[in-house]
């Protein structure tokens, strides 16, 4: 399935879904233990990276313009920016999720 953004067109397969998914989770994975200190699980972690993604671009490139790239080599490029979107998405979760608490209610 072709999908046509702003005169730009890719493909949407089964290969693109999977890079997607291995950067959604390589970020997720790097983001989550370094905001919460431990891992979200597979499909978490997937979908943080993933959620990231759009993130990391729409903050990074849409707000501030900036431009991180690693020459030669667009799928570290891409988790880079996948990883730093997700864990400023984490760290904003982290921040007004407040935190679980710790408080165990005992039955006598």
């Amino acid at each position: 399935m072709a999908i046509t953004i702003n005169g730009a067109s890719f493909t949407l397969d089964l290969d693109t879904i999977l890079i997607w998914a291995l950067v959604g989770l390589v970020a997720g994975f790097l983001a989550s233990h370094l905001a919460l200190g431990h891992g979200l699980g597979l499909l978490g972690d997937i979908v943080v990276g993933i959620i990231g993604a759009f993130v990391g671009g729409f903050l990074l490139l849409g707000v501030f313009h900036i431009s991180i790239g690693v020459a030669g080599h667009p799928l570290i490029t891409q988790m880079l920016m996948a990883f730093i979107g997700a864990a400023v998405l984490l760290l904003i979760v982290r921040l007004f999720g407040g935190g679980r608490s710790t408080y165990q209610r005992r039955a006598f």
